[in-house]
């Protein structure tokens, strides 16, 4: 192992994160799963940070980071859906989203050229927002109830991040193809 390796490491971290805290939260041990969602949460920015400091960027970092992203917050939303605490719809939304972006960059990938999974800003405002809105709702569910309204406006401004960085994947990646003589 090498220190360029850490992000990497720091991402499969995160994956690895994903089933306990998956499991605290359908055992509706919040606090816990609090603890190991903030520890995760915290990797996201950690291991891009560490990357883009050092120099430590690679091909397997720009595949792990947004699989453990995906990974995390996708099984997060699900549980916490299924339990009433974030409501369906979003929880859809996030889910088509990502499957929209995954299968829409593997079809690029293979049909077009390689794809540059270089997050927009837009995207990276949207996971902050998915991975705060989960914080939130299980530090209401758990710990300290915080107030509605809080809640509320961060899944509206989730919902609409989601509608915006899904929809900016779409067309940008969609005239990147156009570009290259792609029919879509």
């Amino acid at each position: 192992m090498q220190l360029r390796d850490i992000p990497n490491l720091i991402s499969i971290l995160r994956i690895l994160l994903t089933l306990p805290i998956v499991w605290l939260l359908l055992e509706q041990q919040f606090s816990q799963a609090l603890i190991l969602f903030a520890v995760a949460g915290f990797s996201d920015g950690l291991d891009g940070y560490l990357a883009k400091r050092f120099g430590w960027q690679s091909y397997l970092g720009g595949l792990l980071d947004p699989l453990a992203d995906k990974a995390l917050l996708m099984s997060s939303f699900l549980v916490l859906g299924g339990q009433g605490l974030i409501p369906i719809w979003l929880v859809l939304l996030v889910i088509f989203r990502d499957l929209t972006i995954v299968g829409g960059a593997l079809y690029y990938n293979f049909s077009v050229e390689e794809v540059d999974a270089d997050p927009s800003l837009i995207s990276k405002l949207n996971t902050l927002l998915q991975i705060m809105l989960v914080l939130l709702v299980v530090t209401d569910a758990g710990p300290f109830p915080l107030p509605d309204p809080l809640i509320e406006w961060l899944i509206w401004g989730t919902g609409l991040t989601t509608l915006i960085s899904g929809a900016a994947y779409v067309w940008v990646w969609s005239n990147k193809a156009r570009k290259k003589g792609w029919r879509i």
